[in-house]
């Protein structure tokens, strides 16, 4: 099956011996037979997986890994299911904003997408402008109030 990655560390499929598979909202852990690149792109032939229809039934399904086999990453790089769920606060006053709800990724910086508890969303540009920290063991982010913008709903 081709694999469509969203990582940036697409070889790294070419060492993986197993991987979990969301079908039909239930991961399942599937053992890797073979992996080659084709165009930049993996294609695995998993275990299991023996024919067309098999394989259609995984088509735009999921791929994930276990904490342990992510890419460790280079200082002030964070994977994005790190983000998700950290506190927003105020660089000047350490008030809480709200909580990073998603990241949006744009080929200029990526963008915070914050909620906060009245339900109101603010994005903030990815930059050091407006970022001033990010701890992932704290679970805490602290942002220039000056960088955030309204975020269109609906």
């Amino acid at each position: 099956m081709f694999v469509t990655p969203l990582t940036d560390f697409p070889d790294r499929f070419l060492d993986m011996k197993s991987v979990f598979v969301s079908v039909n909202g239930r991961w399942d852990l599937f053992e890797i037979e073979s992996t080659k690149m084709v165009g930049g792109r993996p294609v695995m032939k998993l275990k299991t997986i023996d024919t067309p229809e098999d394989a259609a039934r995984l088509a735009q399904c999921e791929l994930a890994v276990t904490r342990d086999q992510v890419v460790p990453l280079a200082p002030g790089r964070y994977y994005v299911f790190d983000l998700i769920g950290c506190a927003a606060v105020d660089a000047a006053t350490g008030e809480p904003i709200g909580t990073i709800a998603d990241v949006q990724r744009y080929p200029a910086n990526d963008v915070y997408v914050i909620s906060d508890e009245q339900g109101h969303r603010w994005i903030c540009p990815v930059v050091s402008n407006f970022v001033r920290s990010v701890d992932i063991a704290a679970r805490q982010v602290v942002i220039e109030r000056s960088g955030l913008l309204a975020a269109k709903t609906g």
